[in-house]
Order: C-alpha cells, then sequence, then structure tokens
C-alpha cells in the first residue's frame, strides 16, 4: 500500500509538473481556458507584488531637529540589499534549504521528486521546497496576511492546489526577479522571532553588527533558524540552536563551501549572541524613553485620527517630524517633578506647551510628573495624561474664561464692566434637581467686581449670575469653539451625558456635539469646571486667545514622509477663526491680572520674579481634587493640572513643592498652588532670551 501510494504521488507530481510548463508555455481555450487566464492572473499579480512591493518596516518617530526618539513597528525589520548580505549569509542559507538554487527556474523538479521517493519509501521527510517557493510562502504570511490568520493558514496548507499556485508564483518570479533579488527578498521577509524580520534586523538583534559582516558561525545560526524560529530562539533554546547551527555547517562542507576542518572548529564554538536578549530598539512608544513617551503617544494618537490606521503607522516605514523642543520639554518636566515628585501615588502633575498662531498651533512639549513607561512600581505609566482626558475631577474655575468670553459676544459685557460678586447667589434661572441652585464665594469679595477682577480673583457667585444672564448654550458653544473639541466629546456641559435634544452641533468626526437644555440639572456648574477635562485642549484654548481668535488644532507634526522620502499629505482640520480678533485680545487683556498683586497667582509669579505680559486663570475643583492653571505669552501658551488619575475620591493636599499627596478626604490644593508654580517655574526659564513682546489692546468695543 506505501510504495503504490509512493508511486501516486510521484505520477501526481509528473502531472503537477506537466500542468505547470502547459500553463505558462501554452495558451488554453474554452471555458477552462477563462479560468486558467483568470488563475494566471492572479499569480502575474502576486509574482509582481513580491517584486516590486516592500514588505513592512519600521516608522521612526523625531523630534523638531530630525533627531529619533522613539521607533514603530509590529515586524522589526532592517531593508537590505543583495551587496549589504555576506556570502557566509548567503551560502549557509542555499546549503540547507535549497543547494540547487542557482539552477533551477524557481520549482526543483528533481529536488520534487527525490523528496516524493524518500517520503514514499519511509526515508526522512523532505519539503522540497525551493528558496523561490520559501520566498513566496514567507511572503504570504508574513506580509500579505501578516494581519489575518485564516490567510496564513491557507498559505501553508499541504494541498495540491495550494502547492500549483505557490509553484506557479516561483516560476513566474524567476522571470521577474534575478537570483540575487530573490535571495535578498527572501532574507528580507523571513521570521527570525521576537517581532524580528529579515537578516538585517537578525543581525542586529542577534549579533549587534550588520549583514554584510555576519561570518560563517553567525549565519549558520541564522540560517538554520528559519526551519522554525520560535523553537530555535538561542536565549530560550540555546542547545537546540547550536545543534541546528552545526547542522547547517554540515550542509555548508557538502555543498563544498566550507571545509570538514574549519566546521568542525566552528561547531566547539558558542552562539555568540549578545547577553540578556535582542538588541532591538522598542516596538512603541515606550521607546522613546520616560521623558518624551507622553509625545510619541500623542503623536500616534493624533496621526490615527487623522485617517492613518495604526497597523498602516506602524508597517509603514514613515518617517514622523514632530514639534517636540526637547529642551522645552525637559524644562517642563523638570519643573513638574519638583512639585510633584514622580513616585506620589495617584497624584498628576501635567504640563502641555502650545506655540499660538494664525496658521498653526505647534505642540512643542507634553510633560508629566510621573516617567512614561511599563514599570509600575517605578511610578510609570502609558496613561496618555498631558494629553487626553484623564483629569476627569475637571479644571475648576478655568472654565469661567467661557463663560466671561460668551458674555463679551452675546450680552455686550466689557472687561471693566461691574458685576454684582455677593457671597451667596441663588440662580434665577436654573434648578438642581427641582431645588434653588445656590452658590457661594470661597472667601471675602468686594460687593462689584469689573470682569477683569473677576477673572484675576475667580469669585463663583458673579459667574453664575453670567451664566443666567447669558444662558448655558453659549457657554458650552463658546468652549468647544476656543479649543475643547475632544472634551466635549465626554462633556456635555455638566459633565453628564450629551444631550441630543439640544441644539449647537458641531461635526466631530462621525460624531456630534450637543449642547444641554436649559434648565438641565446642575448646569451652571459647568462655569466652575466640574466636567472631565483634557489638559493639552485647555493649552489650546490659551493659545487660540493669544492667536486673536484663532483655532487651529493642537499639531504634533512638521512633516512625514513615506519609505522613498515622498512627503505624507495629513489630514488636519484647518484653523478657523472662532471668535473675531477684537473680542480675542479684549479676553486676552481681561486675563492679565491673575499674576499680578491680587491674582489668585500673584504669590506663584512673584517667587520667580515674573515680569513678562501674559494671560492667566487658575481653576480648582470640589474637595480640592484637582487645580489647574491656564495661561501663556505671546509666544507660548501652557496649561498646567494637578489631578488624580486613578480613584479620584477625596482631595490632594498640597504641602509646598516635592510635598503634595492625594487623601481620602478633603484637600487644600488650589490653582495658584503647584499648578501655578509649576508653570511659572517652567515659563521662567524657557523665556528666557526671548524678547518680551506685550499682549494686544483692548477693543473700544469690550471694555
Amino acid at each position: 500500500m506505501g510504495k503504490r501510494s509512493g508511486l501516486l504521488k510521484m505520477l501526481g507530481l509528473c502531472l503537477l509538473a506537466g500542468v505547470l510548463v502547459a500553463g505558462i508555455l501554452f495558451p488554453v481555450v474554452g471555458v477552462a481556458g477563462v479560468v486558467s487566464n483568470q488563475a494566471s492572473d492572479t499569480v502575474e499579480s502576486m509574482s509582481a507584488e513580491l517584486a516590486d512591493e516592500p514588505p513592512p518596516q519600521l516608522t521612526t518617530v523625531t523630534d523638531r531637529g530630525g533627531k529619533p526618539i522613539a521607533t514603530l513597528y509590529n515586524q522589526y525589520r532592517v531593508p537590505t540589499k543583495p551587496d549589504q548580505i555576506s556570502d557566509a549569509m548567503k551560502w549557509s542559507l542555499i546549503s540547507i534549504e535549497d543547494r540547487r538554487f542557482y539552477e533551477h527556474t524557481g520549482v526543483d523538479w528533481k529536488g520534487t521528486l527525490r523528496a516524493a521517493i524518500s517520503n514514499s519509501s519511509g526515508g526522512d521527510t523532505q519539503g522540497a521546497s525551493t528558496l523561490t517557493q520559501q520566498y513566496v510562502k514567507n511572503y504570504l504570511i508574513n506580509v500579505t496576511y501578516r494581519d489575518d490568520e485564516i490567510g496564513q493558514q491557507r498559505a501553508q496548507e499541504q494541498t495540491i492546489a495550494r502547492k500549483l499556485k505557490e509553484a506557479r508564483i516561483a516560476i513566474q518570479l524567476e522571470t521577474r526577479m534575478s537570483k540575487a533579488e530573490i535571495l535578498a527578498g527572501y532574507l528580507n521577509v523571513v521570521e527570525f522571532s521576537r517581532q524580528i524580520y529579515g537578516v538585517g534586523a537578525a543581525a542586529r538583534a542577534y549579533f549587534n553588527t550588520t549583514p554584510d559582516k555576519l561570518d560563517v558561525n553567525q549565519s549558520a545560526m541564522l540560517a538554520g533558524m528559519v526551519n522554525n524560529p520560535a523553537v530555535l530562539d538561542p536565549w530560550n533554546n540555546p542547545e537546540g540552536a547550536k545543534n541546528r547551527r552545526n547542522v547547517v555547517l554540515d550542509s555548508m562542507v557538502d555543498n563544498r563551501k566550507l571545509s570538514e576542518e574549519d566546521a568542525e572548529r566552528l561547531k566547539k564554538e558558542p552562539l555568540g549572541v549578545v547577553k540578556g536578549g535582542p538588541n532591538k530598539p522598542a516596538a512603541n512608544c515606550v521607546g522613546a524613553g520616560p521623558e518624551h513617551g507622553f509625545f510619541c503617544q500623542y503623536v500616534e494618537d493624533y496621526l490615527i485620527r487623522s485617517g492613518i490606521p495604526k497597523d498602516e503607522l506602524y508597517d509603514g516605514g514613515y518617517t514622523i517630524r514632530t514639534t517636540l523642543d526637547r529642551r522645552i520639554n525637559h524644562l517642563a518636566k523638570k519643573s513638574a517633578e519638583e512639585q510633584v515628585p514622580k513616585m506620589t501615588e495617584n497624584v498628576a502633575n501635567t504640563l502641555s506647551m502650545v506655540r499660538p498662531g494664525k496658521k498653526r498651533h505647534e505642540v512643542v512639549a507634553l510633560a508629566a510628573n510621573r516617567d512614561y513607561g511599563l514599570d509600575k512600581e517605578a511610578g510609570q505609566t502609558t496613561y496618555a495624561l498631558p494629553s487626553d482626558t484623564w483629569n476627569v475631577t475637571g479644571a475648576g474655575s478655568s472654565y469661567k474664561i467661557f463663560t466671561a468670553a460668551a458674555a463679551m459676544q452675546h450680552a455686550g459685557v466689557g472687561i471693566h464692566d461691574s458685576l454684582p460678586s455677593p457671597g451667596s447667589y441663588t440662580s434665577s434661572r436654573y434648578t438642581n434637581a427641582g431645588a434653588p441652585y445656590t452658590v457661594g464665594n470661597a472667601g471675602e469679595y468686594p460687593p462689584n467686581l469689573t470682569l477683569q477682577d473677576a477673572l484675576a480673583k475667580s469669585p463663583n457667585t458673579t459667574f453664575v449670575h453670567l451664566v443666567d444672564r447669558v444662558g448655558m448654550k453659549p457657554i458650552v458653544d463658546m468652549a468647544y469653539k476656543l479649543g475643547l473639541r475632544r472634551t466635549m466629546q465626554s462633556n456635555a456641559g455638566n459633565g453628564g451625558a450629551i444631550d441630543k435634544e439640544a441644539g449647537g452641533q458641531y461635526a466631530m468626526s462621525q460624531r456630534k456635539y450637543y449642547g444641554p437644555r436649559e434648565n438641565s440639572r446642575g448646569m451652571p456648574s459647568f462655569t466652575l469646571g466640574v466636567s472631565p477635562t483634557n489638559p493639552l485642549e485647555m493649552a489650546n484654548v490659551a493659545a487660540t486667545i493669544l492667536s486673536g481668535g484663532t483655532w487651529c488644532p493642537p499639531t504634533p507634526v512638521l512633516k512625514v514622509t513615506d519609505r522613498d522620502g515622498n512627503p505624507v499629505k495629513v489630514d488636519e482640520n484647518p484653523c478657523q477663526q472662532v471668535v473675531n480678533e477684537d473680542l480675542a485680545n479684549s479676553l486676552a487683556v481681561g486675563m492679565s491680572k491673575d499674576d499680578l498683586p491680587g491674582g489668585t497667582s500673584a504669590a506663584a509669579a512673584e517667587a520667580v520674579d515674573w515680569s513678562r505680559p501674559m494671560i492667566g486663570k487658575t481653576g480648582t475643583t470640589q474637595s480640592n481634587a484637582s487645580g489647574a492653571f491656564i495661561g501663556g505669552t505671546p509666544q507660548l501658551a501652557a496649561a498646567s493640572m494637578v489631578f488624580k488619575p486613578e480613584r479620584p475620591m477625596g482631595g490632594i493636599v498640597d504641602g509646598g513643592p516635592g510635598n503634595v499627596y492625594s487623601v481620602s478626604g478633603e484637600g487644600n490644593i488650589f490653582g495658584g498652588k503647584s499648578p501655578a508654580r509649576t508653570w511659572f517655574n517652567a515659563m521662567k526659564k524657557i523665556m528666557e532670551g526671548e524678547p518680551v513682546r506685550q499682549l494686544p489692546k483692548a477693543s473700544p468695543r469690550y471694555k
């Protein structure tokens, strides 16, 4: 029965050879011809893809000067040309996998028949696939179907149909590519375990060298690995890897590419791989390190939201030149850590920085007291603390900026107009679950204040009075216009669910933001900043005000190029004139007294001898659970926030620089304490040497 089966296999292979040759050399007619031609088209396109389309490559992320900070990849691969691979590597692979490589034209019929005879007679099992066929299979598995398990399974099926297709593609490929190109192509796609693909990456990862410098010993180990890379991993299975290396050395002797004496000598040598595991970069933003990881994470998130799928970002071989300023980012992080040590449990201190402008708002720094990384015991995190909505308790009274702007635009309020500031105020327009909505002030204030003084001193009653006067919809719309775009996707203007019955729609990707209805529960509390808030977007609010009312997306990208150096267009939202320039300039003047005596950040400003013109606004939330300071100079806007990213119940105690910690009860943090100190300490150093620029003049219309 065994001999008969073997003969049938041989007959089948002979027939297969005839079909292959006939399908390539002779035309086919009739219905069968249509099918055959369709199959030929598929084979033709597949062989063209292998010949012309490069496999996945890693993406490089750089700072604004072009210096790399991280790599992103699913497959660690270093593209390698034929002349960049050592002869030792080439002959090691050919000797163990396909000794007749330079003799056949894609399919080794002599080897195929020999394998069939060996298999049918109970000898060693031999696959008989040429390197060209293996190139086809590896390309399908590691490139074409890299994210498709079913496709990968089909590419490895032991069926005549699959073998036929693979063989036809291999034969076509040999008409398109030289032997040197096919060999290099194979060595660029084959897997070497641990996300390492291709000989260029393998040379670096395993031996800290380049593929042109691989010696016989190193080459033999790598050539042996392709048979089963996971099992033959030299760190997990050094004995197995060494035995397989020795088999390759013997095959080189049999192939007359190595003397027997040299082979025996090399077998006694150690594998020589780098100690402790592969020498390769991190596959994601962890590679940017503790200081730049948050910025890298924002770059990734931003590009994905801009329409580049994550797999494409990780496989595309892009070079992303970012807007990151290393000096500014370093000073920002240093200031954040000085106020709140990185190991402080459940307290984050973030500083996000944006350059104002009418054409672009470039993000230059995203820093936090905590390090970016995977070691939780060292206080590291991969939460995008400075650039996403992790401050779930809110930014406090900094939201009064939106109420002030809406009152100026819709109620004709000027920055020097007198407004009431009673100790307690009950809303005449809104209720709290049917009961009167009443707020009080945290300190003593004069009975009346100008809007400018109210922004500096921050009485709650003045701004809830303005909410009654203006209504919630203009205020919530103003928050969105000035910069809280993503924040408002999880914020209905009252910290609750989005109310779809209201107006004020703004398209955001495939979602819409809807403002709240009149008399919604707790609605006036929006002006007190009780809702989850994105720190970077608050920095961009300040940038919008300092840009004459021009909102631009907070971009982290200067330029993106593809693997060939061609520019790639990033689909970024266009800048918008969201409020008129007179209003924005007047609002800036209205926010210009926070750092002066009587202002809520005056102590922090005085401590660093601050003297530059600036805008600013502090914020503190209920139970002193978080604090914020938002401000900027004409050259740079920034937002500092101190909050609890995990288990936000309770407050934060601020006992001075380096003595800030979380408590389960009431805290004592204020926006004018560690948030303002973080902001001023960083900005003082960052702005050294920069010219002093004045704020714009207020318009008579809004005075």
